[in-house]
């Protein structure tokens, strides 16, 4: 009999989240200058990424309250590694389409849920199409599962026998992203654990008892205003989605350009970012006639929840926030700032330590239960935006050096918008994945994300006040003087 174990509640949650018309399925991009060797690529899945048992195994017993691992007693590299390729021109908008064409295929619950597809013919070189259902792992256990396949030159004399051990803070951008949030679920995450285990020791130590308290009370208020929290604006990216997606991807931009115009207004990578892909998503609404008079549209964000990606393990640990971006502001530098504030003010919230805990519950109840949780945390977003780091040098596949990579993270319940930002040697990476329905056209807002970005670096030259000291240089005007 092939080997059983329970699978994790979190992780259940997330398999059974999955719709004909929102499949819970992470899908990537690596694409490549050079032609790649299918059989290398196979001996390289086969040898590496199959490191990760879970890889080997399907899900079996998941309609009721838990689901189980077990091996797969038939797997076959073959049924999962695949070459194909592209018509026409061979180029970016048919290999968008193909990655679009994907996302509404649903995995085969008979074997292991992920997918390698070589296109072979993708402009002068290749690119490989990943696709892996996220009851097996989160973004940040996907990187060490990328860093684990590939490698820092070409040929390397002798692969390493493990995955990389792999730090949030290993990259300047995502540490600059999420690390106040990161800290304070930390902090928050510690003083839950505390007090589970402080027992009768509290009424010695009335300190100790009393930031327990006042952590109680906070999460409680936090969690009863996120359960009560509106729905955001009703923009066009809201309604009922179908199974027809469309996934693009921009142009990649320069960090140290990113980090450049952050110190000078005062402002993180995270909030530079931010403020981009806001004033894209304001310039679609005005293009297609929608008022944005006053408009938030609201993003689902997750939030790392360990401090390193664990050699062999992968699963789900990650919490949630809920950002509102300010698309009815019309100034950049305003809006920079006004996002500035807004994460600062999550920066101790304890809404990703609720919304993880909301998930090990849900994964355990009854598939009703979970349905009417998503669906009414679903109803107060628009969008789902993630943050993943990416190595900062560059890394090769199969012996061939990885030019750009982009993915694209499901949406759950009703939500027909992801937001990818993916930074990689030296670049952010910024892609969208759209229902057709509601938005058919994302290459439209692809197509800003630059645009607006220099915009903002026009705005910084013209408006701030380079005199200021260096530390957050002050814009000139009213609320800069």
């Amino acid at each position: 009999m092939a080997a059983r174990e329970s699978m994790g509640a979190v992780d259940h949650a997330w398999l059974r989240m999955d719709r004909p018309a929102n499949l819970m399925i992470i899908t990537g991009v690596l694409i490549f200058r050079e032609p790649m060797d299918f059989q290398r690529l196979t001996h390289v899945i086969e040898t590496r990424f199959l490191r990760f048992h879970r890889f080997r195994q399907r899900v079996v017993n998941y309609s009721g309250t838990s689901g189980t691992w077990e091996d797969d007693p038939n797997f076959d590299i073959r049924r999962h590694v695949k070459r194909v390729a592209l018509p026409g021109d061979a180029g970016k908008v048919e290999l968008e389409d193909y990655v679009s064409d994907r996302m509404g295929e649903p995995l085969d619950h008979d074997k292991p849920m992920w997918e390698f597809h070589l296109v072979e013919n993708y402009r002068e070189g290749a690119a490989v199409v990943v696709r892996i259902h996220h009851c097996y792992a989160d973004g940040i256990a996907l990187i060490g599962v990328t860093l684990g396949i590939t490698d820092d030159e070409p040929n390397p004399a002798e692969p390493a026998d493990s995955p990389r051990h792999f730090h949030a803070h290993e990259n300047d951008v995502i540490h600059a992203l999420f690390q106040p949030l990161e800290n304070a679920v930390e902090s928050t995450y510690d003083l839950g654990r505390g007090v589970l285990n402080a027992g009768l020791g509290l009424a010695r130590n009335p300190r100790k008892a009393l930031a327990y308290a006042r952590y109680g009370w906070r999460f409680t208020t936090e969690s009863t205003e996120l359960t009560l929290l509106p729905a955001d604006s009703p923009t066009r990216f809201k309604g009922t989605p179908g199974p027809i997606k469309r996934a693009v991807w921009a142009e990649p931009i320069s960090l140290e350009e990113v980090k450049a115009i952050g110190h000078a207004i005062g402002c993180s990578v995270n909030d530079v970012l931010l403020a981009s892909v806001t004033a894209a998503l304001r310039a679609y609404l005005i293009e297609k006639g929608d008022s944005v008079e006053a408009a938030e549209v609201r993003a689902i964000v997750p939030v790392n929840m360990r401090a390193e990606v664990p050699g062999e393990s992968l699963g789900n640990h990650f919490g949630l926030v809920f950002l509102s971006l300010p698309v009815g502001i019309a100034n950049p530098l305003e809006r920079a700032y006004e996002l500035k504030r807004r994460m600062r003010e999550l920066r101790s919230s304890t809404q990703p330590v609720f919304a993880l805990a909301l998930m090990n519950v849900t994964g355990m109840g009854p598939q009703a239960f979970q349905d009417f949780v998503v669906g009414l945390l679903s109803q107060k977003a628009s969008a789902v935006m993630t943050n993943v780091p990416g190595p900062q040098q560059p890394r090769y596949l199969a012996g061939v050096k990885i030019d750009e990579q982009m993915f694209w993270v499901p949406q759950s319940g009703d939500i027909g918008m992801g937001v990818s930002i993916f930074s990689y040697n030296g670049r952010v990476h910024f892609g969208m994945s759209t229902d057709a329905g509601l938005v058919p056209d994302p290459e439209r807002i692809i197509a800003r994300f630059g645009e607006e970005f220099e915009r903002l670096v026009l705005t910084t030259l013209m408006e701030v006040d380079w005199d200021a000291p260096s530390e957050g240089h002050r814009p000139i005007g009213p609320s800069g003087r």
